[in-house]
């Protein structure tokens, strides 16, 4: 199988490319055709191209020249807290960036499966409040993250009708694990953690607000559905992909503080304009469980235990 794999050198494209087995042949596309140092272990498992999706004869380009069966397309803008500071970034990376492939892709003869790496922050506040979220929700995103997303997202619906891409759409909630970037709440508190066990900071924790309410699934888990929706996903289709369980940011930071081995205290600072930002996400992914038979697999505990563990790692 050959897989063209936007993001490849982020987060999730490292998860994705760890999780796929041996004997495809991958092309990622980056900003910088070289892996990160946390990924040098994957040397060799793809070919590397540096461009900007926006640049669209380039990746024309590396489409003719991958001839992909699939398409996996994660790149884009991915903090919620910055895009209320760098809207317009946001827009381009996430919108003109995902229109721009779409396009490459129209021009040539190439006609690989798409999958959409969309956020199930599209819905932003549920329609019951204590509810979960299925694909029929109303979107209502509300950050320019979000919204960007929703906007990417319903592109790719449009794609798929006209010119008739064979686009799938997958709309991830909160993922977490070893290597995120201490941008994301769950692993920032854990970098601050290992840091306080080894004498680099101060043992306080600074926070943002933790009354918001997450579903949090292990990124391995994640990337272990794409796979799968790209061998029976229908086209034009959204499916949710989450555990189905919202927890409080609260009570995942004192699970975090279980794990500890100094006594750390806590400062909380609200971020101004994320107050704005939806507080509750719980996933319904009933769909894609019956499409896929995906199920996440790994315990919470573990993923929390495996992130602090992963910046002990890189604090010492």
């Amino acid at each position: 199988m050959r897989i063209l794999i936007t993001g490849i050198t982020g987060f999730v494209g490292g998860h994705l490319v760890e999780a796929l087995p041996a004997g495809h042949t991958l092309t990622g596309v980056s900003r910088n055709a070289d892996w990160p140092a946390g990924l040098a272990h994957l040397a060799g498992r793809a070919e590397l191209h540096a461009a900007e999706l926006a640049d669209g004869d380039r990746v024309e380009q590396i489409v003719r020249a991958a001839r992909p069966d699939w398409v996996i397309h994660l790149a884009g803008y991915a903090n919620t807290g910055k895009s209320f500071r760098e809207p317009d970034r946001c827009w381009d990376d996430n919108l003109t960036a995902t229109r721009s492939l779409y396009d490459a892709i129209a021009r040539t003869d190439v006609r690989p499966r798409i999958l959409f790496a969309s956020s199930g922050l599209v819905y932003g506040e549920p329609d019951d409040p204590d509810g979960a979220c299925d694909e029929r929700t109303t979107l209502k995103p509300a950050s320019p993250y979000a919204a960007s997303k929703a906007a990417a997202d319903l592109l790719s619906y449009q794609y798929a009708r006209s010119p008739g891409l064979d686009v799938v759409r997958v709309r991830l909630f909160n993922q977490v694990g070893p290597r995120q970037p201490a941008d994301y709440a769950l692993a920032n508190f854990a970098r601050q953690i290992a840091a306080a066990e080894a004498g680099r900071q101060e043992p306080v924790i600074e926070t943002g607000d933790l009354s918001a309410r997450r579903d949090i699934t292990d990124v391995r888990d994640m990337v272990a559905s794409f796979p799968l929706l790209l061998e029976k996903g229908t086209r034009g289709e959204a499916y949710n992909a989450g555990r189905g369980e919202a927890y409080r940011m609260q009570d995942l930071l004192d699970r975090l503080l279980a794990l500890a081995r100094v006594r750390v205290e806590v400062r909380q600072k609200v971020e101004p304009g994320r107050k704005a930002d939806t507080a509750v996400t719980r996933a319904d992914a009933r769909k894609l469980r019956q499409a896929t038979g995906w199920a996440p697999r790994i315990p919470l505990d573990q993923t929390l235990a495996d992130v602090l563990d992963d910046w002990r790692r890189q604090a010492g």
